[in-house]
């Protein structure tokens, strides 16, 4: 008999079994072994005429969760059975967060155990801690499973009951979430600022001084003793000067005026000031925190920042990456302090230990900040991790480390200078002591580069003194428009706002994306058609959902279900069911919502409409008595739009596309076109003969005002061939891929080799040794139009081979590989959502399906060759067997 520890996933039991007595066996359940139904299938027969059996939710019998085991997860839970009977006792090991809580509570449920169980929680997986989680076991706590099951309710009949009504008014697939909605609103209103931002100018001086052969700089703040305009003084929201405002604002020819009357003229310093501060180090990493500065420093994804950390900690580098706590152990803050003084030395450690305090709403999800796991924190460099795996480590070794440093000193200094009537103003900073900024600085990665940055040094002056003026430049500004959300802003807005659980962010940005209510670009988050016609009816008809106060008040109450001081069902009851409740809101306004009207876009500064349809937005415009449509380019968002797009768009589908010129060879015409996919060319009209004219895609950066003859007709040549490969003879080509322009190697039945071309290449000049220089560098993700695939996901290495289990994206869709077996996401999963242990029951299945295929098979030509007579049944047979499979 043994003693069984069932944690979530094989990478956590395999570190966690390194700490464990012999007697101890430890198995994962991947994640969940039981969910509310994903698809009507999956709903058991007896329930399939009720009417609430879609949402999986009985919301007529006290709103009791209909939970099922999911076909995937059928062979693990038959395995936790098997294991069990073997047990003399069942630890509970799931994370400790409400979502590990809840992952326990089903397994308790499930499987029945009737041996003593305790539930285990840790927050770091070390030898110590394991040890110390062993002998302070725990029961199950209630109230964060009731907590997480209404979550989880309220998710599933805000998606459930929304959702097909969007489907009805406007497009087929679209979901609404109860957290996603109100972000996929923050972008909207966001795009909506930007298009009715109206830019201003105004302009100023910059002037060059000398004082002591030391140069420095000025720049004009008044004049005639009225404050000049600065960026601040311009309504953000608008570009314009805000009400109320009493400053100068100079347009060019004033500016250029004042500088002609200041040149030559005697200046004098009018006064000079020290200002010193103290700069207090940030505290360690939450949740929310770190996955804002990885963005920001590293440029990974919130949802890859997830995925590592939870690598991390699994292997047992890091502490829990799921809290939204910024407090520290005692063991902690020693380790940290050991390593400032190992490190930086003892003048940079802070003279007392340094405690921080959790400031944000209903802080719950764990007892401790993200750091390094142990007694004793791992330098970066010695830890054996590479790539994304080290730099997120570093970044959490070095906020940690720094949090228990000394403040920086920094002296800010001030210098207001006369000439006539006008005055300018120097700003200096000097560091005088960095303290933490020797290990971290927010936003940089170069510790020792920041500090240099971050001083500005200003020549010894005092009042009187006469420095001489070099030249004077003026200077224009714009106001700018808010700025787009990244993932960073977007996350830091839903945290101060209170609006969802810090570690769900991930996810919700990646089912934004995934669902194509966002277009990634560079960093910034930018809405789609199709997510401003969905947040418009929702604004419309349901404003309540899509509130940040609304949904922060939701929140708030999950958290006092988790505390124990609200009752879950009375809050269930008064969110759906009544007059006021959700299900009659949406039987009372379907009928009040217009397709037409739900369909149509109205945005700022364009006359024409823009509408949903079945092939993606189109834009529609009377001309007289007709109506014009003209499809809209996938790749076109809102922000793209332009009176003269709409124009460019009408202009095609009425007159016909602009003609570039004749083919030089054949005579034929050359047309620039913008379609679906955005703008290319094509070679000759359409006609009987002619049915598919030779095209051609603009290159990345290309733009159609770009576009020459001579350009159009390299395009339209490719694919180029380049030369012979001087050891195989094969030929060389150059060519434009879905994934942008590649060189291959053809060597016929060897294969293809393809290349991307990189920043630099020209597709239309890049000659055979600059080929191939590239072709004899390895291979680097996805290459031209059918090189190696980057995955959309790393899931982790499979626990019997540790080959890597990848997430796709192919023709027909997302799917998982492993080896050779690859097996399409089961509906309701997402790149995002999927994990390598929802992964493995897949790839076992699919892998047993195909043995049987293959040894059907076998069977199947064994019996051709005993009796031919039979062999057309058979071959039918193999084939309906393949079919059901």
């Amino acid at each position: 008999m043994s003693k069984l520890v069932i944690v979530e996933s094989p990478t956590k039991a395999r570190t966690i079994r390194n700490y464990l007595p012999q007697d101890y066996r430890v198995e994962a359940s991947m994640g969940h072994v039981r969910d509310l139904p994903a698809s009507a299938e999956e709903i058991p027969a007896h329930y399939k005429d009720k009417q609430w059996a879609n949402l999986g939710v009985n919301v007529e019998g006290n709103f009791e969760p209909l939970y099922v085991i999911p076909k995937s997860k059928k062979k693990v839970v038959k395995e936790l059975q098997s294991a069990l009977k073997q047990a003399e006792e069942v630890i509970l090991a799931t994370d400790e967060d409400r979502e590990g809580e809840s992952i326990s509570w089903h397994l308790l449920q499930l499987l029945a155990p009737k041996v003593p169980i305790k539930r285990m929680v840790f927050h770091e997986i070390t030898q110590e801690a394991i040890q110390k989680a062993l002998k302070n076991c725990r029961d199950i706590n209630e109230n964060l499973v009731h907590a997480q099951e209404t979550r989880r309710i309220l998710d599933r009949l805000v998606g459930y009951t929304l959702s097909p009504l969007l489907w009805k008014k406007i497009a087929w697939g679209l979901s609404a979430g109860r957290v996603q909605s109100v972000a996929v609103r923050l972008l909207v209103q966001r795009e909506r600022e930007r298009r009715a931002f109206k830019e201003a100018s105004y302009w100023d001086l910059k002037a060059q001084l000398i004082q002591s052969q030391n140069p420095f700089e000025a720049k004009l703040v008044s004049l005639g003793g009225e404050k000049l305009a600065t960026g601040a003084d311009f309504d953000p929201r608008t570009g314009q000067l805000s009400a109320g405002k009493k400053v100068v604002v100079l347009d060019q020819a004033q500016a250029t005026a004042l500088k002609a009357r200041l040149t030559g003229k005697p200046w004098q310093v009018s006064q000079t000031e020290e200002k010193p501060t103290t700069r207090k180090p940030y505290p360690p990493f939450t949740t929310s925190t770190l996955q804002q500065e990885s963005n920001r420093k590293l440029g990974i994804s919130a949802r890859d920042t997830m995925r590592i950390a939870q690598k991390l900690y699994e292997e047992g580098f890091i502490t829990y990456m799921r809290t939204d706590s910024v407090h520290l152990s005692e063991q902690a803050i020693a380790a940290a302090r050991s390593c400032v003084q190992q490190m930086y030395g003892r003048e940079y450690l802070s003279p007392q230990p340094k405690q921080y305090t959790t400031k944000s709403k209903g802080a719950q999800e764990a007892h401790e900040a993200i750091r390094p796991a142990g007694t004793e924190f791992r330098i970066p460099n010695q830890t054996g991790l590479t790539g994304q795996e080290l730099a997120l480590y570093d970044l959490i070794w070095k906020r940690t480390v720094a949090c228990q440093m000394a403040d920086a000193r920094v002296t800010q200094l001030s210098v207001s200078l006369t000439v006539e009537d006008a005055e300018f103003r120097a700003a200096g900073k000097r560091i005088d002591f960095p303290g933490f900024f020797r290990a971290y600085v927010e936003g940089s990665d170069d510790p020792d580069a920041a500090i240099e940055n971050q001083e500005v040094i200003l020549p010894p002056l005092k009042k009187g003194d006469r420095p001489d003026c070099q030249r004077i430049e003026e200077v224009g500004h714009e106001t700018q428009p808010p700025a787009r959300y990244t993932e960073a802003s977007l996350v830091k807005t839903l945290e101060s706002e209170g609006v969802g659980r810090p570690s769900t962010y991930a996810s919700i940005i990646g089912t934004i994306m995934d669902r194509g209510y966002a277009q990634m670009r560079g960093k910034a988050l930018v809405p789609t058609f199709t997510a401003f016609a969905v947040v418009t009816l929702l604004e419309s008809h349901f404003p309540d959902l899509v509130d940040t106060g609304f949904t922060s008040r939701m929140e708030q109450t999950l958290d006092e279900i988790a505390t124990g001081e609200t009752a879950w069902l009375p809050y269930l009851q008064g969110f759906y069911l009544g007059e006021q409740g959700l299900e009659n809101q949406v039987k009372v306004r379907e009928s009040q919502i217009d397709p037409g009207t739900a369909k149509a876009i109205q945005l700022e500064n364009l006359a024409a409409k823009v509408k949903i349809g079945k092939f993606g937005p189109y834009i529609e415009i009377p001309q007289g008595e007709a109506v014009v449509t003209a499809s809209i380019p996938t790749d076109l968002t809102p922000a793209d739009l332009s009176p003269d797009q709409v124009a460019t768009l009408l202009k095609q589908k009425t007159e016909g596309p602009d003609q570039i010129g004749r083919h030089p060879d054949s005579g034929e015409p050359i047309f620039l076109l913008l379609g679906t996919y955005g703008p290319y060319l094509q070679l000759g009209e359409i006609t009987e003969t002619n049915k598919k004219p030779k095209r051609a895609s603009l290159p990345k950066g290309i733009t159609p005002e770009m576009v020459t003859l001579e350009m159009a007709v390299g395009l339209l040549a490719l694919p180029r061939t380049l030369g012979q490969h001087p050891e195989t003879g094969a030929k060389i080509q150059t060519n434009l891929g879905r994934f942008g322009p590649y060189i291959v190697h053809d060597q016929g039945k060897e294969g293809k080799d393809y290349r991307s071309l990189k920043a630099g290449d020209d597709v239309l000049t890049i000659t055979l040794e600059r080929a191939l220089e590239l072709l004899a560098e390895p291979k680097r993700g996805r290459g031209g139009a059918r090189g190696a695939k980057t995955p959309l996901k790393e899931l982790g290495p499979h626990p019997e081979d540790q080959e890597p289990v990848n997430v796709y994206s192919g023709p027909y869709g997302n799917y998982i590989k492993h080896g050779k077996v690859n097996v399409g996401l089961p509906e309701g999963e997402t790149p995002d959502s999927i994990t390598l242990e929802k992964a493995l029951p897949l790839l076992a299945e699919k892998a047993g399906s195909k043995r049987k295929r293959t040894s059907s098979a076998s069977k199947s030509s064994s019996s051709r060759k005993k009796s031919t007579s039979q062999e057309t049944t058979r071959k039918r047979s193999v084939k309906a067997k393949s079919a059901e499979s």
